[in-house]
């Protein structure tokens, strides 16, 4: 889901942040990988969406590195994927979600080589990333095929790095997103898309979504920050929608991804984009978090944040890569946007035409 960009951190040992004014309270964020819609905070940064503080982002080349700093207190806020989330329940990190950001609509897929169906993918090397969301999507799809996930080898590659294994024929499937997507099938003839997350029953299940994650002692040691922190990131959704050219020239210039890139991924309309992501807008998030009423998009329950995290859970059982589910509860924290909610505070909007 999540293009590597140049803008990198190598990880936790390399997060150097600038000192802010001598008034101003510093806020660290992660972004797990170089990708549109973990960049919000930074475009409150710029905008002066959060003023009072000194927002400072860096990007991780490695998603679980980001959770360990974020759970070692080196950033506060961090963006990525929800299906971390029960894995830093059962390790006991005191890492939360506080908010639901945006669902792939689309923009993730299985990828086949050329002559690959399910009928003889067995024995063969698939590449997907460890704990995170290609390992999900590709495990999910599999498992909807009825195949055994030990009858595949596994190699753990980020999307980047499966291109070159695909072009050449050392990878039977990958987890891929855009532009690594046209990279492949436009230079491998015969490849297929398996699935993708804009399918019905994957948008229903919610489990394909990018999260708010903090660390539990910023919440309870500065909630007021926290508060602030979360109500900017919705202020720049709200800011980037009404203003969507800018705000996507911002990223490029931010990410250093072309801009039909960040096009490709987020779109033009303020909103979602087919084959792209869909940014919840306040209310959205605040629904799934259960602390607003009427129900969230996609056949979602209200509430149905812990029912997510639950699922994921279920899931990384069934692969192997956790042995018990969790209460989910014990990885999720809606209070802030409970909070928000009874400040008044409301965002609701459309896709501009």
């Amino acid at each position: 889901m999540r293009k590597m960009g140049t803008a990198l951190a190598a990880g936790a040992v390399a997060l150097t942040f600038v000192a802010g004014a001598a008034s101003a309270e510093e806020i660290n964020v992660g972004l797990c990988v170089s990708w549109p819609g973990y960049a919000m905070l930074e475009i409150a940064k710029q905008k002066g969406l959060a003023e009072g503080y000194e927002i400072n982002t860096v990007i991780f080349d490695d998603p679980l590195g980001g959770q360990a700093a974020l759970a070692a207190g080196q950033i506060d806020i961090y963006e990525c994927t929800g299906d971390y989330t029960p894995l830093a329940i059962d390790r006991g990190t005191g890492v939360v979600t506080v908010a639901f950001a945006n669902p792939s609509f689309g923009v993730d897929h299985v990828i086949l080589s050329p002559g690959v169906d399910v009928s003889n993918i067995k024995g063969k090397r698939i590449g997907a990333p460890q704990a995170y969301i290609g390992q999900l999507l590709m495990g999910v799809w599999l498992d909807g095929e009825n195949i055994p996930l030990d009858d595949v080898n596994w190699v753990n590659l980020l999307a980047d790095e499966a291109v070159g294994p695909m072009l050449s024929g050392d990878l039977a499937a990958a987890y891929l997103y855009e532009p690594w997507i046209s990279k492949v099938m436009e230079n491998l003839p015969g490849s297929t898309s398996a699935a993708d997350t804009s399918e019905d029953w994957m948008l229903k299940t919610g489990i394909f979504t990018d999260v708010i994650y903090m660390n539990g002692d910023f919440i309870k040691n500065h909630r007021g920050a926290a508060l602030d922190m979360l109500k900017a990131r919705f202020d720049a959704v709200g800011w980037w929608h009404d203003n969507t050219d800018e705000g996507n020239q911002l990223m490029s210039d931010y990410l250093q991804w072309p801009l039909a890139d960040i096009e490709s991924v987020i779109g033009t309309n303020g909103k979602f984009l087919d084959g792209g992501i869909y940014m919840y807008d306040f209310d959205e998030s605040a629904k799934v978090c259960g602390v607003l009423e009427g129900e969230p998009p996609f056949g979602l329950e209200n509430g149905s944040i812990t029912t997510v995290i639950k699922t994921i859970n279920e899931y990384w059982v069934r692969f192997g890569l956790m042995t018990e589910v969790h209460d989910p509860a014990a990885g999720v924290d809606c209070s802030l946007m409970a909070e928000l909610v009874g400040q008044g505070y409301r965002q609701s909007f459309e896709a501009r035409k």
